[in-house]
């Protein structure tokens, strides 16, 4: 059967251990028995076809068969600063930037954010990115960083990268060209309401590309989930 697991250590012998919430889906929910083949991942760039070898009331253990080195990564790191959303439109967008092999996404706190991330989303996040990348077939997890001040942000930004801001033009201005390098990449996009203009002027000032993805106003989800995907096919149409 072709369903994958994710296992939180490291898999480093013949054998591993599901537990929590995979092993409940697993047995429950799948109904599995034992002999069933699957594909287990660590989130650390491999994947392992395993047998399952015994069933127990909190753990599953299988045997792993081989490793399998695929790599189902984009060739350069693309990190998104997004102020979240609210509600499950937090969980949509961490769905779809594991889908379009975003590296890492860091929560902003800026001047109009809508959505204070606390512990518990994150970590509520992080299980998505987990979900995301079963179904998709990533075998290295999305970082969901910190919640991060949008000064912090840019001031850490890596130099060498491209470094893009989204930002809605005003109805006489249109929409703006942009192009990115086949390099590393980094994308800026504000809550509703959008950056305020000191913000733009702060991070035009650390030398970030004012970016339009046309004249219309975007949700935050959408907007970064819209940028992620131009770098990556601009990358793609460059090979």
């Amino acid at each position: 059967m072709s369903r994958r697991f994710f296992v939180d250590l490291p898999i480093t012998s013949e054998t591993a251990t599901l537990t929590g919430q995979e092993a409940h889906h697993l047995s429950k929910v799948m109904r599995a028995k034992v002999g069933d083949e699957l594909i287990l991942f660590d989130g650390q760039g491999g994947e392992f076809p395993a047998r399952i070898a015994k069933i127990g009331r909190s753990e599953i253990e299988l045997s792993v068969i081989e490793r399998r080195n695929i790599s189902r990564e984009l060739p350069f790191r693309l990190v998104v600063g997004a102020a979240l959303p609210k509600g499950d439109r937090q969980r949509w967008l961490v769905e779809k930037l594991v889908e379009l092999g975003v590296s890492e996404l860091v929560p902003l706190v800026t001047e109009r954010s809508v959505a204070q991330p606390s512990g518990n989303t994150l970590e509520r996040l992080r299980r998505a990115v987990i979900e995301a990348s079963k179904q998709c077939g990533r075998n290295q997890l999305m970082a969901v960083g910190h919640a991060t001040t949008f000064n912090s942000f840019l001031a850490e930004a890596t130099e060498s990268a491209t470094k893009l801001i989204a930002h809605p033009p005003t109805p006489d201005e249109g929409a703006t060209s942009w192009s990115t390098n086949a390099g590393a990449a980094i994308i800026a996009v504000g809550p509703e309401g959008g950056f305020t203009e000191e913000e733009i002027a702060l991070a035009n000032d650390h030398y970030w590309t004012n970016v339009s993805l046309g004249t219309r106003v975007l949700r935050t989800e959408t907007a970064a989930v819209a940028l992620a995907s131009v770098i990556a096919l601009q990358y793609k149409s460059s090979e």
